[in-house]
């Protein structure tokens, strides 16, 4: 009898599989089958419960339900917290190039942020002030000129702007331009750890599955250029207590820097308009070409 049943899933599976035979999608009828495949794989592997499947529904309709047009991607912070978009990276930037390493978008990103001039400061609120600076350069070393750097990161309250309707319009966001040596300068502050949202459905797995949400201290960048492929990364903080359990798997040795501090009668103090001590963070972004 239990010979019977097995066969007859297995036969549902290869009926489900092939009614998306006449997909006219080469790659889709591929993505297609094999889910339908894995999907019931882990169903007949673990016995799943017609309770559990339900409650499954309901978690997922409840991430949907999580997002927004602007600021909240619960579906990309699920799929951070089960390591998905780390393996979708690592899939896409197998082979080695010599460009900076990538690594997850983030569920915060927001278009359209102000353009801002060489060492224009993006913090409206406050903060260890912080300078970030460096070259963008191609694979064999020559300059990117006019790369724009996309820059995000959170204030001090651990939040983005947009996440936290308390902040300025475009705290802590900008898009930077490089000069003709392809060098780049942010003043900012100092980056801090933070714990991502836990008051959606992610949160509620990650309380289950006694896992913390807490993500090092980091910046985000995105990196265009004509010719070149986008790159999108961090920076992270060396000295953060969470890099090795980043609560969505995205450092990678080569993005830690340190942020030592530097004195009101540095060079660059004078040059960047700092009158106390600040921080500073050195940072060379490598990019492919297309």
């Amino acid at each position: 009898m239990t010979t019977n049943r097995n066969e007859a899933e297995r036969a549902l599976t290869e009926r489900v599989v092939a009614s998306f035979a006449g997909t006219p999608d080469q790659r889709l009828r591929t993505l297609m089958q094999s889910l339908v495949r894995h999907i019931h794989e882990f169903v007949r592997e673990v016995e799943l419960t017609e309770a559990e499947w339900m409650a499954a529904i309901r978690f997922l309709t409840a991430t949907g339900k999580m997002c927004d047009d602007v600021v909240r991607q619960e579906f990309i912070l699920l799929s951070d917290t089960l390591g998905v978009s780390m393996l979708v990276d690592a899939i896409n930037h197998r082979f080695a190039t010599g460009a900076t390493d990538t690594t997850v978008f983030g569920p915060f990103y927001m278009s359209s942020m102000p353009d801002r001039a060489y060492g224009e400061n993006m913090a409206a609120t406050p903060g260890t002030p912080a300078l970030v600076h460096g070259r963008v350069l191609s694979t064999d070393g020559e300059p990117v000129t006019d790369a724009v750097l996309d820059v995000w990161q959170t204030a001090d309250n651990g939040m983005y702007s947009g996440q936290d309707t308390a902040q300025p319009h475009g705290n802590l966001r900008g898009r930077y331009h490089t000069r003709s040596d392809g060098s780049y300068a942010i003043r900012t502050i100092v980056p801090v750890s933070y714990p991502i949202p836990t008051d959606g459905p992610v949160g509620r797995m990650l309380e289950a599955t006694a896992r913390h949400p807490w993500r090092p201290a980091h910046l985000h960048f995105m990196i265009d250029a004509p010719g070149y492929s986008t790159l999108v990364t961090h920076i992270f903080d060396e000295d953060d207590p969470y890099l090795n359990s980043d609560a969505v798997f995205g450092v990678k040795p080569s993005l830690m820097v340190s942020f030592p501090e530097r004195s009101p009668d540095d060079a660059l103090a004078g040059s960047f308009g700092y009158d106390g001590p600040f921080r500073e963070a050195r940072y060379d972004f490598i990019l492919d070409r297309r």
